[in-house]
């Protein structure tokens, strides 16, 4: 059995280190976005070995589900050889910016493990109701209430946000003045011209059938 959980853990792991590097590195938008998928189903799997399975399950809905259909949705709006422009920054604030990362990251390194006592630390067990719906429903709407409802407005200010910038570049017909609406506007020369002989002939057909 320990086997099996251990080769279980590299799989997952594996999926989420090989799905966040394809992520990052692939240059085509789709290839991305699959790569994210397999990172979001190897997260998933690591939720499995925490024995928790409400995680495990939302992560699949929610993220592969729902966000990922998002992405691809909005790739293949903008086409998927949609390129973003070319940064017009030198390597230098690269260079700077990727070893102030580094430093950073060696600093919180040695932080931790300054921090961390030698020997062997007992870590309690954990509780019966860990990971399930209860113990999560009972977190979230008591001491994570606030945060909880924050993440529902930012939610719906982004999805007002993204409508009003939707609207912005289209014109609404009720708001023109009378006499300038999208029917009533002026034909093109050539349909114009090609509309001419027509009404001739139609005014000639009716002169022909008057009494003299």
């Amino acid at each position: 059995m320990k086997i099996f959980e251990f080769a279980f853990f590299g799989l997952a792991s594996l999926l989420v280190l090989l799905g966040g590097l394809a992520t990052v590195a692939a240059r085509n938008p789709i290839r991305g976005a699959m790569g994210l998928l397999t990172s979001i189903v190897g997260i998933a799997g690591l939720y499995l070995m925490l024995s928790a399975e409400f995680l495990a399950a939302i992560q699949i809905l929610v993220y592969a589900g729902a966000v990922v259909i998002l992405f691809l949705f909005v790739i293949m709006l903008l086409g998927p050889s949609a390129t973003s422009p070319r940064d017009a920054r030198t390597a230098v604030p690269r260079y700077v910016g990727a070893g102030v990362l580094g430093a950073s990251s060696i600093g919180a390194l040695a932080l931790v493990a300054s921090a961390s006592k030698p020997g062997v630390v007992a870590v309690p067990a954990a509780p019966e109701s860990l990971g399930t719906i209860e113990a999560l429903g009972h977190e979230l709407f008591t001491k994570g209430i606030v945060p909880f409802e924050l993440s529902g407005a930012l939610l719906l200010v982004a999805v007002i946000g993204a409508v009003a910038v939707a609207r912005g570049k289209q014109v609404d017909p009720t708001l023109l003045p009378a006499g300038e609406g999208p029917d009533t506007a002026s034909p093109e020369p050539g349909e114009q011209g090609a509309a001419q002989p027509g009404a001739l002939a139609g005014h000639a057909t009716l002169s022909a059938k008057e009494p003299h």
